[in-house]
Protein backbone atom coordinates (compact mmCIF):
# COMPACT_ATOMS: atom_id res chain seq x y z
CA UNK A 1 0.00 0.00 0.00
CA UNK A 2 1.82 3.18 -0.96
CA UNK A 3 -0.78 5.60 0.49
CA UNK A 4 -0.53 6.06 3.87
CA UNK A 5 -3.73 7.67 6.09
CA UNK A 6 -3.02 9.13 9.28
CA UNK A 7 -4.06 6.31 10.87
CA UNK A 8 -4.47 2.60 9.60
CA UNK A 9 -7.73 1.71 10.13
CA UNK A 10 -9.29 -1.96 11.16
CA UNK A 11 -10.32 -4.16 8.48
CA UNK A 12 -13.65 -4.37 10.34
CA UNK A 13 -14.12 -0.81 9.74
CA UNK A 14 -12.88 -0.96 6.07
CA UNK A 15 -15.77 -3.27 5.20
CA UNK A 16 -18.03 -0.86 6.90
CA UNK A 17 -17.26 2.13 5.05
CA UNK A 18 -17.44 -0.04 1.97
CA UNK A 19 -21.17 -0.94 3.11
CA UNK A 20 -21.98 2.47 3.95
CA UNK A 21 -20.92 3.61 0.41
CA UNK A 22 -23.00 0.86 -1.25
CA UNK A 23 -26.39 1.55 1.24
CA UNK A 24 -25.45 5.21 -0.22
CA UNK A 25 -25.52 4.34 -3.50
CA UNK A 26 -28.59 2.78 -3.20
CA UNK A 27 -30.72 5.48 -1.21
CA UNK A 28 -28.68 8.71 -0.83
CA UNK A 29 -25.84 9.90 -3.67
CA UNK A 30 -22.14 9.67 -4.01
CA UNK A 31 -19.16 10.74 -6.16
CA UNK A 32 -17.28 8.43 -8.01
CA UNK A 33 -13.60 9.39 -8.95
CA UNK A 34 -10.87 11.35 -7.98
CA UNK A 35 -11.68 14.10 -9.45
CA UNK A 36 -15.56 14.08 -8.25
CA UNK A 37 -14.06 13.65 -4.67
CA UNK A 38 -11.83 16.13 -4.82
CA UNK A 39 -14.37 18.53 -5.61
CA UNK A 40 -17.03 17.20 -3.06
CA UNK A 41 -14.60 17.45 -0.40
CA UNK A 42 -13.36 21.21 -1.38
CA UNK A 43 -17.26 22.11 -1.39
CA UNK A 44 -17.73 20.92 1.79
CA UNK A 45 -20.25 17.97 1.07
CA UNK A 46 -18.42 14.44 1.27
CA UNK A 47 -19.60 12.83 4.63
CA UNK A 48 -17.24 9.67 3.80
CA UNK A 49 -14.27 9.19 1.65
CA UNK A 50 -12.94 5.82 0.51
CA UNK A 51 -9.47 6.44 -1.61
CA UNK A 52 -8.08 2.71 -3.13
CA UNK A 53 -4.92 1.97 -1.50
CA UNK A 54 -3.46 0.97 -5.50
CA UNK A 55 -3.93 3.56 -7.62
CA UNK A 56 -1.57 3.53 -9.96
CA UNK A 57 0.51 6.68 -10.12
CA UNK A 58 -0.87 7.17 -6.60
CA UNK A 59 -0.18 10.74 -7.33
CA UNK A 60 -3.46 10.83 -8.62
CA UNK A 61 -5.31 10.50 -5.20
CA UNK A 62 -2.12 11.36 -2.59
CA UNK A 63 -4.01 14.82 -2.33
CA UNK A 64 -7.57 13.15 -0.99
CA UNK A 65 -6.47 12.24 2.54
CA UNK A 66 -5.03 15.74 2.91
CA UNK A 67 -7.86 17.60 1.82
CA UNK A 68 -9.80 15.66 4.08
CA UNK A 69 -7.28 15.99 7.32
CA UNK A 70 -8.25 20.11 6.61
CA UNK A 71 -11.70 19.80 5.68
CA UNK A 72 -12.43 17.50 8.81
CA UNK A 73 -13.96 14.39 6.52
CA UNK A 74 -13.39 11.09 7.32
CA UNK A 75 -11.39 8.95 5.00
CA UNK A 76 -10.74 5.16 4.52
CA UNK A 77 -8.01 3.39 2.56
CA UNK A 78 -9.73 0.49 0.67
CA UNK A 79 -7.58 -2.30 -0.21
CA UNK A 80 -8.24 -2.01 -3.94
CA UNK A 81 -9.81 -0.51 -6.96
CA UNK A 82 -12.25 -3.36 -7.73
CA UNK A 83 -13.43 -3.33 -3.80
CA UNK A 84 -14.41 0.20 -4.15
CA UNK A 85 -15.99 -0.09 -7.66
CA UNK A 86 -17.70 -2.89 -6.83
CA UNK A 87 -19.38 -0.57 -3.76
CA UNK A 88 -20.03 1.95 -6.12
CA UNK A 89 -21.50 0.07 -8.19
CA UNK A 90 -19.22 0.14 -10.93
CA UNK A 91 -18.32 -3.43 -13.30
CA UNK A 92 -14.81 -1.49 -13.19
CA UNK A 93 -12.42 -0.24 -10.52
CA UNK A 94 -12.71 3.20 -8.88
CA UNK A 95 -9.77 5.43 -7.52
CA UNK A 96 -12.08 7.15 -5.04
CA UNK A 97 -15.76 7.54 -3.46
CA UNK A 98 -17.40 10.32 -1.57
CA UNK A 99 -20.55 9.88 -0.04
CA UNK A 100 -22.64 13.48 -0.45
CA UNK A 101 -25.93 12.14 0.82
CA UNK A 102 -25.28 9.37 3.37
CA UNK A 103 -29.80 8.34 2.58
CA UNK A 104 -29.92 5.42 4.84
CA UNK A 105 -26.12 5.02 5.47
CA UNK A 106 -26.19 7.60 7.89
CA UNK A 107 -26.23 6.19 11.43
CA UNK A 108 -23.28 3.66 10.06
CA UNK A 109 -21.40 6.89 8.78
CA UNK A 110 -21.74 8.44 12.25
CA UNK A 111 -20.76 5.65 13.70
CA UNK A 112 -17.58 5.30 11.52
CA UNK A 113 -17.09 9.09 11.57
CA UNK A 114 -17.02 8.68 15.81
CA UNK A 115 -14.32 5.55 15.74
CA UNK A 116 -12.24 7.54 13.33
CA UNK A 117 -12.15 10.45 15.57
CA UNK A 118 -11.29 8.56 18.65
CA UNK A 119 -7.76 7.54 17.24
Amino acid sequence: MAIKLKYEVSKELTEKALEAIEIARNSGKIKKGANEVTKAIERGVAKLVGIAADVNPEEVVMHIPILCEEKGTSCVLVKNKMELGAAAGLQLGCSAVAVIEPGNAQDLIKEINDKLKKK
